[in-house]
């Protein structure tokens, strides 16, 4: 099962020159980027683990490529995400995100329905053994 989350998620993997062309497109914008990896790809868990600091003043993507490079050494079978902020309104908001790494191997997550009292409906999303 191939995770969907954020930009381009349902498109192939994008490649390095791809990323840095978006990454590019997000420093023109001056959007901040910041390097996030999980190795929980569960759709609630938004908060990911920071890599670095988010760049606020970085102006080349070269920069962004060399932390995605290095947060890829470290943590090779993780989830490894992009994130764009925009400031400009005097708060940060994500303009853009996207996954530039993932496992080998993918969970495989199954939705399961219980019916509860009053013909009420649970959902929950678990990993498949």
């Amino acid at each position: 099962m191939r995770i969907t989350q954020g930009t381009f998620s349902f498109l192939p993997d994008l490649t390095d020159e791809q990323i840095s062309a978006q990454v590019e497109y997000c420093l023109n914008n001056d959007w901040a980027i910041g390097v996030e990896y999980t190795d929980d790809p569960h759709p609630r868990n938004i908060y990911w683990e920071m890599w670095g600091n988010p760049m606020f003043d970085l102006k080349d993507a070269a920069g962004v490529m060399m932390e995605i490079r290095a947060c890829r050494d470290a943590w090779p079978e993780a989830y490894i995400r992009i994130n764009a902020f925009d400031s400009t309104r005097g708060f940060e908001t994500v303009r853009m995100s996207f996954i530039v790494n993932r496992p080998k191997v993918e969970p495989r997550l199954v939705l399961t329905r219980t019916e509860a009292a009053g013909r009420m409906q649970r959902y929950a999303m678990n990993v498949a053994q």
